[in-house]
This record gives structure tokens, C-alpha cells and sequence, in this order.
């Protein structure tokens, strides 16, 4: 029996889930979600219904899991709560600093509907946090060091694209190279926010848009941008198109710490990602959980989760003899 699956929003990210549900023949696209005119938007899975979302309630007994693949500054907030409450749900909510917030509301609301609600996936927060976690845990003397980039974030340029008088917008996070040395070498430096990134940002403006109150915007943006060194360059829609058309992304966690009885020893683990295209990804990493969902509703669990509460057999369509025989 194929794990039925709703995809809430159809922008990069619900694309990007819609071709790993693809690549996964346990799982079955159901319907897609949208607030545009369904009839104006056309998918890649044939025989698939695209509906307006003031629909979705009436598939609440033909969809096992519904992806929301909304923006994380103003559609998660609200639209995972909502939906929490008829369907097991699963989000990538990256503002890192409201997570315990969302996680409040949407365990409520996934307690009250029966249902389980896996927020916060991606590769961070998700798979950053999970190897972050993990290597703590094995270097209990050391720091954590998360770099991200060069590439494009979806979120970022998502809450840039929200501002009035805004057409388009990328927005690209580099490291800053001396920083990752410095780690990479057990120096276990101290750094504040903007030692470690810049950030630049690319724009479209409507004609006429005070683009200096746009820039302003920006770089003040809390948990955004006003943390960090910030470039913001307005752009034609042409030169948009042509230089920052694709979503490529990655960077690195790295965990520095000592061993031995005087701690005479550095030890160093690094985890990276190098992504050709960010949703897709991203992506890929929901489906996958969109199977842990299944799971642990069939299990009669309810409630919110994060990484931290799904064990990895879990998200696999093997079995345990069959993950052990070929995986372990």
C-alpha cells in the first residue's frame, strides 16, 4: 500500500518534493495544494488533482501526510497549526529562533487532531541540527561551528520577496574563509554572527519603489539579516534571470573538541553538503519523513516532533534485517 501523499504550495520547494516522491515507489502524489488559479498551474505527475487550498479539508481521508511547503515568515506560522489539526504534517520552519514557539502550536494542534506534525526538516535546521547533536554528544569538550554556503536561501530570499516594492530576490550566504580555517585547524575560535558569514542580496524592484527603504529593510531584518554584514544590489529582471536562476546551496558542520586524559588529542568531525539545487534537496529530506509520519501515526503517536525524536529506521522503506544486512 502506497503512502498517500498532499503537497501544500507549489513554489521550488513543492516541486522539489513532488520529483522525490518519484524517486520513492512507496509513496503516491495525491493532490497538490494552491492559493493561485489551479487551472494556470500545471505539475509534473500525471492524473494528479491541483486544487485550491479551501479543498483540502475534504481530502482529509485520502491523504496519509500533507507536505507544507509554504515560506517560513508568514505561511508556516499559521498554515502548520491549521493543517496539524486534519492531517499528519510535516514542515522545513527555518527561523531558528522562533522553532520552540512553533513547536508550542503545533503540538497543540496536533494533539487536538489525532494527528503528528514533524516540524523544522531540511538540512538546517534538520540535518545540521541531527549531526550537530550527534557530535556534541561524542565531543562533550569542544564547540560546534556551523558554515553555510555559497549559496542561495530559500527562506531569506523568500522574506526579502515579502517586502513591499520587492519583485524578485535572491539572496546567497558565503562564509567567510579565514573563519572556516581557523576551525578547520582546532584553533576553537570565538566568533559573533557576522565573523563567520556575509550576506548578499540581489534585487528586483517594482519601478519607482524607494529602494533605499527596501535596502534599510533589509539589513535591519531581525533573525535575518541584522546580524550579520549584509550587500544588497538592485538588479534588472533580465539579469535575474540570466545570473541567479538556480538554487544551488551546501556548507558544513563541524565539531572541534579534545580527547584523552589531558586532553592532549584535537579531534575533528565535519559533515557537508554539497547541493546542486537547494529544494530539491530539501525535498528529498521531507519525503523521507513523510514516511516517519506514516509510521508513527500508524503507531497511535501524536503530537509535535523534530529530527531529535525520529529514530533513523524510521525513515527507511527497508526493513531492520534488511537495513542491517546491507546498511549497518
Amino acid at each position: 500500500m502506497s503512502i498517500r501523499i498532499g503537497i501544500l504550495g507549489y513554489g521550488n520547494l513543492g516541486r522539489g518534493v513532488e520529483s522525490a516522491i518519484r524517486q520513492n515507489p512507496d509513496m503516491e502524489l495525491v493532490a497538490v495544494f494552491t492559493r493561485r488559479n489551479p487551472e494556470n498551474l500545471k505539475i509534473r505527475t500525471e492524473g494528479v488533482a491541483v486544487l485550491n487550498v479551501a479543498d483540502a479539508p475534504d481530502y482529509t481521508d485520502k491523504i496519509d501526510v500533507m507536505i507544507l511547503c509554504g515560506g517560513s515568515a508568514t505561511d508556516l506560522p499559521t498554515q502548520t497549526p491549521e493543517y496539524a489539526k486534519l492531517f499528519n504534517v510535516i514542515n522545513s520552519f527555518d527561523t531558528h529562533a522562533r522553532i520552540p514557539e512553533h513547536f508550542a502550536d503545533v503540538d497543540k494542534a496536533a494533539k487536538e487532531g489525532g494527528k503528528v506534525g514533524i516540524i523544522s526538516l531540511g538540512w538546517d535546521p534538520g540535518m545540521f541540527s541531527l549531526n550537530r547533536m550527534i557530535s556534541t554528544m561524542i565531543l562533550p569538550e569542544g564547540n560546534n561551528y556551523t558554515f553555510w554556503g555559497r549559496g542561495v536561501s530559500q527562506g531569506h530570499s523568500d522574506a526579502v520577496r515579502r517586502i513591499e516594492g520587492v519583485i524578485d530576490a535572491r539572496q546567497y550566504t558565503v562564509p567567510v574563509p579565514e573563519a572556516v580555517d581557523k576551525v578547520r585547524n582546532g584553533e576553537n575560535p570565538t566568533f559573533v554572527t557576522r565573523d563567520m558569514h556575509t550576506r548578499e542580496v540581489f534585487v528586483v524592484a517594482e519601478e519607482g519603489a524607494d529602494k533605499a527603504r527596501i535596502e534599510k529593510e533589509i539589513v535591519e531584518m531581525p533573525n535575518y539579516f541584522a546580524d550579520y554584514n549584509t550587500t544588497v544590489t538592485f538588479i534588472s529582471a533580465e539579469e535575474m534571470k540570466a545570473n541567479h536562476s538556480e538554487l544551488p546551496h551546501g556548507g558544513f558542520v563541524i565539531r572541534s573538541g579534545v580527547s584523552g586524559f589531558d586532553k592532549e588529542h584535537k579531534q575533528i568531525i565535519e559533515y557537508n553538503l554539497k547541493l546542486d539545487s537547494n529544494p530539491e534537496f530539501t525535498g528529498s529530506i521531507l519525503v523521507a519523513y513523510a514516511r516517519a509520519a506514516y509510521r508513527l501515526a500508524a503507531e497511535g503517536q501524536t503530537g509535535c516532533k523534530t529530527i531529535f525524536d525520529i529514530a533513523p529506521a524510521y525513515l527507511s522503506p527497508l526493513s531492520g534485517e534488511e537495513l542491517r544486512a546491507h546498511l549497518l
